[in-house]
């Protein structure tokens, strides 16, 4: 799951080596995914209204589903 996020969050900012995603916590069920970039690429992460930072959770939960897992993406600057 963590080369997911990462390969789609550098796929999407503009300083991609500034990426940085890390696992916070891993219970029997929850898996939390720490997503950070720089500051001036927050909005490209993020998208208007959310929409970009939807529609990556949506697609890491899919991923996650698969292996019967649940997964939290949380962006922070």
């Amino acid at each position: 799951m963590l080369a997911l996020v990462e390969t789609i969050a550098k796929s999407l900012v503009d300083a991609p080596e500034e990426v940085s995603v890390r696992e916070l916590n891993r219970d029997e069920d929850l898996l939390i995914i720490e997503l950070r970039v720089a500051s001036q690429d927050m909005g490209k992460v993020i998208g208007r209204q959310g929409r970009i930072a939807k529609a990556l959770r949506t697609v890491v939960k899919a991923a996650a589903a698969r292996q019967n897992e649940k997964v939290v993406v949380e962006i922070v600057s």
